[in-house]
């Protein structure tokens, strides 16, 4: 028995850059799960914000959907969502990564290494305490991916959604 949409789940997977988040949503996307990567479009207002409105009627309009990005009103929604995933990983990988990386620019100066250490430091530990659990992002995207379909799974299967394949 495969548990794959039908569900009523909403995830939000949060982190800092470099982490793996874009990574990971495209992973999910291309195994048929609907996703939205924040950092793109036009979901963000110019300061930066989750637009309350485009947020509220995508997450009011789906009822299984994984979300990715990190926002200072990111809390504002928390409550709409089933699960808040943290990715985190070691300074260490993260500066590899951005450095590494072609679909986003950032990371790639010196300022913004020293910024993305910074938040490490101040901002991390905040989403920490909105998060209901944390995965180690220095895992493959794979395996990640198959613990957050896990988790769609176990939601489904505790609403009594599940669907045969």
């Amino acid at each position: 028995m495969a548990v794959y949409g039908g569900g009523m789940t909403r995830i939000l997977i949060t982190g800092m850059s470099g982490v793996g988040k874009s990574t990971l949503l495209t992973t999910l996307n291309e195994r048929g799960h609907l996703t939205i990567d924040t950092d793109y479009g036009n979901w963000k207002t110019a300061a930066g914000l989750w637009d309350h409105n485009l947020m509220t009627a995508a997450l009011s309009s789906h009822t299984e959907v994984i979300v990715a990005g990190t926002v200072e009103n990111q809390g504002d929604f928390y409550d709409q969502f089933d699960h808040i995933v943290l990715l985190s990983a070691p300074l260490p990988v993260i500066l590899q990564r951005v450095m590494h990386r072609t679909a986003n620019p950032y990371g790639k100066t010196t300022a913004q290494r020293a910024e993305i250490e910074e938040n490490l430091k101040s901002v991390e530990p905040l989403l920490r305490r909105g998060a209901t659990m944390e995965f180690d992002a220095s895992r493959s995207t794979a395996d990640i991916a198959r613990t957050i379909e896990a988790l769609l799974a176990t939601s489904a299967v505790s609403r009594g959604t599940t669907s045969n394949e």
